[in-house]
């Protein structure tokens, strides 16, 4: 029916309600002069008819529009039938427990099943979560895969009178858009690095006359790895490389966990030292500017973690290959000389340093932080060490340094440190480059300028915006760093006994008695301090512990468990002083037992799970403590377990160690 159709009929019903009104108004008139005159009842008589045909006439108008809209109505619901249910849009409707109301044939066809009705949607899809929408309550849509096609479903809440709620599913088909969405991703274009490690090492170990076809068997290496990747490679330098690969050569790469590594490692040419690259590749999607910021990002972080390895860098995320060999000894010492030198400006231009190490200070730490003491001094700058409170570490050799008059103000609080600096102040930083593992982050917010000096693999919470930074994984502590950076300090550097002693025993800690990473350069440094007035004896003494820790150690050991064979896990437990010192020295104990590769002790302290990790060999424990948010070296790590208990922490140790061999990090 028409609009103007039925605004008409409208009109009429009043006007003739109206005209009953007056009729019924003119009855009541005429009955009260039904006595007085004959002509009334004539009159009363005709407006009863009119009265009468008046109702007449409106009841026939008003069957007619409740037809017309009955008409209307069952029109309208055969067209939303009709609609829903032969429309190529697959439609279910569901109760708010998830019994299926209603669908149409496409729901029908998506899912190859006809009697569904009053089914549970989760049995049909189980991947759908309704649960999680409906307790939303409101408009909303997600994404869910049904055989190989991509629906965006979009979810509806109606209620009806008398009704619970239900809800409406609307499966829109996004399968191509979603291709073309990947599609877009896997062929934009991103930049990486590549640089062999050792080249000079490697080309000095072997003959002249076969140097050139080393170069060139390694050239063609890493070139027809990439080309069969379609990655173009554009050597920058004589060891340098530059990759520029979509992302979808970079997640096949990913697929061989870059086996090129592998390959390059196993060239044989003569040379005694296995060649290794780094590779560090930017995975960013926002530019190529950015994606390339990003790849010198993964590279520096590949090789200050010693090389042989490849980073991706995605947003704030790394992810590792490689890193199976220990880093090789550099014999040659002009980095060394060129990082003295440059320390030696900075610490003419200073008025004052400050020193920091680590939290938990070590002896390495404190043995470091003495020889830079020294150093300051040679050039009359006054130092001090930022120290809260000593460790059990490093108690002995505290006491001495306290006891002597010469270091009266040596060690500082954080807050005090905060409170001298200047914008000349120089921060030096040791054995550590994380920032949260500093003894007090803030200062280094607020110092502008500082120097790193530090033996462990590069993090990615590093420290990046130091002026000077010296980090050098192959050295086997810091205080071996610090006593060659002396040697360049000054011609005739004197140490006093106690700065000695304490460099003479970071390395000797650190080098598990000149055992572990103890190459040519650690024993020339030890044998620099001990003319410089080093004791072994005194330095031994450092070490001696009590009766209750060699108890603690005894059953700690004897409570060992053994993993796939060769993996050796115990847990310090009990009421024990010094606990963490206690778990390293009994992963330290582990690898003298025949067959054990690598060692994992446990301790808790204040809710905190520490692990500390041991290796000889392949074996990496640094990747398998990075998988728990820890790091350090191939063969010594060390991990913090917050929020869980022992029986959590190992499951969790048991976790990363599986996931180590899937990554094919021993093999």
């Amino acid at each position: 029916m028409k609009i103007h159709s039925k605004k008409r009929f409208s009109y009429t019903i009043i006007l003739l309600r109206c005209c009953q009104i007056l009729l019924i108004i003119g009855m009541i008139i005429q009955c009260m002069k039904l006595f007085s005159t004959s002509e009334a009842i004539v009159e009363l008589g005709i407006y009863f008819a009119i009265l009468l045909v008046s109702i007449i006439w409106e009841r026939q108008i008003m069957h007619f529009i409740k037809q017309e809209v009955a008409h209307e109505v069952e029109n309208i619901t055969t067209i939303k039938d009709s609609m829903f249910s032969n429309v190529v849009l697959p439609v279910v409707v569901i109760e708010e427990v998830g019994n299926i109301r209603w669908c149409n044939k496409a729901f029908q066809i998506l899912l190859k099943e006809k009697n569904i009705i009053d089914k549970n949607i989760k049995t049909l899809l189980p991947d759908l979560k309704s649960g999680e929408w409906i307790l939303e309550k409101q408009h909303t849509q997600k994404k869910i895969v049904i055989g190989g096609k991509t629906y965006q479903v979009m979810l509806e809440a109606f209620t009806r009178e008398n009704q619970s709620v239900q809800y409406a599913f609307y499966f829109v088909d996004c399968t191509e858009n979603e291709k073309l969405k990947l599609q877009i991703e896997d062929e934009k274009t991103i930049i990486g690095y590549l640089c062999i490690d050792n080249i000079d090492e490697i080309t000095h170990s072997i003959e002249e006359v076969r140097r050139p076809m080393l170069l060139a068997i390694i050239d063609r290496k890493i070139n027809l790895w990439f080309k069969e990747r379609e990655v173009v490679v554009a050597r920058i330098e004589r060891d340098k490389y530059m990759l520029v690969l979509s992302c979808r050569e970079l997640k096949k790469m990913e697929e061989t966990k870059f086996d090129i590594l592998d390959q390059v490692r196993n060239i044989q040419v003569g040379n005694e030292l296995p060649i290794t690259i780094s590779i560090g590749i930017g995975n960013n999607l926002s530019g190529l500017a950015s994606s390339r910021e990003d790849a010198r990002i993964a590279f520096d972080l590949a090789q200050g973690r010693g090389g042989d390895q490849a980073i991706i860098k995605y947003n704030d995320k790394y992810t590792f290959y490689g890193g199976k060999t220990k880093e090789v000894e550099k014999s040659a010492r002009v980095k060394v000389r060129i990082k003295a030198y440059a320390f030696k400006e900075l610490l003419h231009e200073a008025d004052q340093v400050i020193i920091m190490g680590h939290k938990n200070i070590d002896m390495d730490c404190l043995g470091a932080a003495m020889g830079v003491y020294r150093g300051a001094a040679i050039f009359g700058k006054k130092a001090q060490i930022v120290l809260r409170e000593p460790t059990f570490a490093i108690k002995g050799l505290y006491d001495r340094i306290v006891a002597s008059k010469e270091y009266d103000d040596l060690f500082i609080e954080p807050e005090e440190a905060e409170r001298i600096m200047t914008k000349d102040t120089l921060l030096v930083i040791v054995d550590t480059q994380r920032r949260s593992y500093l003894e007090e982050p803030e200062l280094l917010e607020i110092s502008e300028k500082v120097v790193v000096f530090d033996h462990h693999r590069k993090s990615t919470d590093y420290i990046e915006d130091a002026v000077l930074t010296y980090s050098e994984p192959f050295i086997s502590s810091t205080c071996e760093m610090i006593a060659e950076i002396l040697n360049y300090l000054s011609d005739k550097i004197k140490l006093n006994p106690i700065e000695a002693d304490a460099l003479l025993a970071g390395i000797t800690i650190d080098t598990k008695n000149f055992v572990f990473k103890a190459g040519v350069r650690t024993f020339e440094a030890a044998a620099f301090l001990r003319r410089s007035g080093a004791d072994s004896t005194r330095v031994r003494m450092l070490f001696q512990n009590d009766m209750g820790t060699y108890r603690a150690r005894a059953k700690a050991i004897q409570m060992t468990e053994v993993w796939h064979d060769d993996f050796a896990v115990s847990v310090v437990s009990g009421e024990v002083q010094h606990i963490t010192i206690i778990a390293a020295q009994v992963a330290d104990e582990l690898l003298n037992i025949k067959g054990i590769k690598a060692s994992f002790v446990l301790s808790e302290v204040d809710d905190c799970i520490f692990i500390s990790a041991r290796a000889l060999g392949d074996t990496n424990v640094q990747r398998i403590m990075e998988l728990l948010g820890g790091g350090g070296h191939l063969g010594i790590a060390g991990a913090q377990l917050k929020d869980v208990t022992i029986d959590m922490a190992k499951q969790k140790l048991k976790e990363a160690i599986a996931l180590y061999f899937e990554e094919g990090e021993s093999k």
